[in-house]
């Protein structure tokens, strides 16, 4: 095996991935202890020691990925992605830019790339989205029949939650929340319009129980069919890898049935 072969299998090791998901733990302590200023001001120096220790560590594996996998690197969208939080936490925090220290933290969501069970969560996530882009268009016109209709019917009276169609479906996205929808709103509007039931029950209903499980169901079948195509795929591998030993193996016994002729 070439030098790039060790190396990618070196990386590809389980506890090359334990170590890795390690320092992004013990990465993520680091930057909520330099939140604290009693922290800073005991240790400021080695917590930010530590902090650029680990972001080497980050470097160090995304070059050694860079020239083990070569132009394929990029092929895959999870080494895209580390590039991109990595190369984040690059960029100089220069005055106008201290937001970007801020943005350091994004390295513990390559805690996703790592993990396995992370990857097919977002994966099924993303498969479903062209799914509940169809669910959001049916959210959309129901939020939008009822912020007139609620405009129409408590506007006069509730103007503060109903006065204009943006104030309706601000207070209508809160009932869908379930946030405070009894005795802040609902309640009181029924104290004035004693029918106003009629109106926010089917709402909630309709959005609430309906319309945001279907969207949780979409993502649970979207998880369902990742897991199911990565399992086929490491079937799929563990099949051919068995086949290329059988064929040496086969090659080994002709070779020897050839010797003793």
């Amino acid at each position: 095996m070439s030098f790039r072969q060790r190396l990618g299998a070196l990386l590809d090791r389980p506890s090359t991935r334990n170590v890795i998901t390690a320092v992004i733990l013990f990465n993520a302590l680091i930057l909520g202890i330099e939140t604290s200023d009693a922290a800073m001001a005991a240790a400021g120096g080695l917590i930010i020691a530590l902090d650029q220790v680990c972001l080497a560590i980050f470097v160090l594996e995304l070059a050694a990925k860079l020239y083990a996998r070569g132009p394929s690197f990029f092929k895959s969208g999870w080494n895209i992605f580390d590039f991109v939080i990595v190369g984040v936490a690059l960029i100089p925090a220069a005055q106008g830019l201290s937001v970007l220290r801020a943005l350091r933290i994004l390295r513990l969501l390559r805690l996703i790339s790592v993990a396995p069970t992370l990857r097919r969560v977002v994966e099924g996530f993303v498969t479903a989205l062209p799914g509940m882009a169809s669910v959001f268009l049916l959210m959309a016109l129901i939020f939008y029949i009822a912020s007139v209709m609620a405009t129409k019917l408590f506007g006069d009276g509730f103007p503060q939650w109903f006065g204009s169609i943006f104030d309706s479906a601000y207070t209508l996205f809160q009932i869908m929340t379930l946030e405070s929808w009894s005795m802040g709103i609902v309640r009181p509007v029924m104290e004035v319009y004693p029918y106003a039931w009629v109106f926010f029950v089917p709402f909630i209903l309709m959005t609430t129980f309906a319309v945001v499980n279907l969207i949780v169901g979409l993502i649970v079948n979207s998880m369902q069919e990742a897991h199911a195509e990565e399992s086929n795929a490491a079937t799929e591998n563990y099949r051919d890898a068995v086949l290329v030993r059988l064929e040496a193996i086969e090659r080994r016994l002709a070779e020897r049935t050839a010797d003793r002729e």
